[in-house]
């Protein structure tokens, strides 16, 4: 008997993984060619994302058309649990960055560094609020911004709503094929997930190197140390709060978690965490609503990220800043970071116009950058777990949660 039959799609995805480590560092030059492999999972997967999206929004908005009052409700409790979740990653971030103090002893780099650094211009709740409104549906697919896509997604399925039942049933029937077939479409593109991501990660070693992690290893344990006790401290404490089994939901978010961490993409691991959660027991309407919107409002890793990343900087450059200050700062990324998902190399973006608000070395940007895919890692992996997360606890709360045991991974695999 083949003992290869035995080993499940995580394995290989584990095995891929350390395989991948290990020629990143034996051979890194070698394994920048590996890049092009990574790519090519990661397009067959975002391939998927807007269809797949705007598919199960339609279908989850417009086939209940005559209660929709249920989705504004579902709308107004979502962005409220964002926002405490979020509101308690920044300060969590913030508490951290002052017990361990990552920047004291590293030097910024020069004024002239020749390396670019990202677009100064501040995010605004206005720029945010802008950019959520498509000007062309068709644009917004082509950049997969997932933002506007629901934005548009929510309006035409509404729109559906209200028109008579014969020109309804048609758009209905036709996103309810869409949505199972991307679903295979899925179910394909995964049996090439271990070779892409240990090709992910064969790149990513090769490419950052040793030294680069030991020159700033104090910034990166923090922020990984910080997400693990965020993740103990606030979301484990959520889904027992809202009796989501906990064991149950780190199965069923597994796969999806190693695919973010790997390939630093949430867009990459969003089609899977979809399926793997309405396989969890989460009605499909709820999970496509609440994870498309919590990919650009519920992004806790990176809030917690931007809270360290900001005050490093300012005791790297040896700034002094009061509690207040630092308050201020803090209620600054609040705002600037809600939507920011959709927006290109974001998180550099909010960073630059912080450190333009509170006078500090805009060099600080460049220093982060580094090892930035090291740390794009951690807290991709928390943005997914978190936006998983919300889809349950939003179920129970709207007191739509499974009532019968989840769907298994056997089948997962095999549709």
């Amino acid at each position: 008997m083949n003992p290869f039959r035995k080993l499940t799609l995580t394995h290989w995805i584990l095995i891929s993984m350390v395989l991948g480590v290990g020629c990143g560092v034996l051979f890194p030059d070698q394994c920048q060619n590996l890049k092009v492999v990574s790519n090519i999972f990661l397009r067959l997967i975002k391939c998927v994302l807007v269809p797949l999206v705007f598919a199960t929004l339609v279908v989850g908005i417009a086939a209940h058309s005559d209660d929709m009052k249920s989705v504004g409700r579902l709308a107004v409790k979502s962005l409220i649990y964002f926002e405490i979740v979020t509101t308690l990653a920044l300060f969590i971030g913030l508490g951290s960055v002052n017990l361990f103090q990552p920047g004291l002893g590293v030097t910024l780099p020069p004024p002239n560094a020749t390396a670019t650094v990202a677009p100064t211009e501040q995010i605004t709740f206005a720029t945010v609020l802008e950019h959520a409104i498509p000007k062309s549906f068709f644009e917004a697919a082509a950049t997969n911004d997932v933002l506007q896509v629901v934005c548009f997604a929510v309006l035409f399925a509404v729109s559906l709503s209200q028109v008579p039942a014969k020109h309804r049933a048609p758009m209905l029937a036709f996103c309810e094929s869409l949505q199972e077939i991307m679903f295979r479409f899925i179910g394909l593109a995964m049996k090439f997930a271990p070779l892409g991501i240990g090709a992910a990660m064969a790149y990513t070693v090769g490419h950052s190197g040793v030294g680069v992690l030991l020159n700033l290893a104090k910034l990166i344990g923090t922020l990984y140390l910080t997400l693990l006790f965020f993740c103990v401290v606030v979301l484990i404490p959520s889904a027992l709060l809202f009796k989501i089994p906990v064991r149950e939901f780190l199965s069923a978010v597994r796969e999806p978690a190693i695919i973010a961490f790997t390939t630093t993409s949430s867009d990459a691991a969003l089609p899977d965490a979809m399926q793997r959660m309405i396989a969890f027991g989460v009605p499909k309407r709820i999970v496509s609503f609440v994870m498309p919107l919590g990919y650009s409002f519920n992004l806790d890793g990176t809030t917690l990220y931007l809270a360290i990343a900001s005050i490093f900087v300012a005791q790297a450059a040896g700034v002094h800043l009061s509690m207040g200050q630092q308050m201020a700062m803090m209620l600054t990324l609040m705002l600037t970071s809600k939507g920011m998902a959709g927006i290109p190399r974001a998180s550099q973006v909010v960073l630059a116009g912080t450190f333009i608000t509170f006078g500090l070395p805009i060099e600080g940007v460049l220093l982060i950058i580094g090892v930035d895919e090291l740390m794009d890692m951690a807290r991709t992996t928390v943005n997914l777990i978190g936006n998983c997360l919300a889809t349950a606890v939003l179920a129970r709360w709207e007191g739509e949660f499974r009532t019968e045991p989840p769907v298994s991974e056997d089948f997962i695999a095999n549709s």
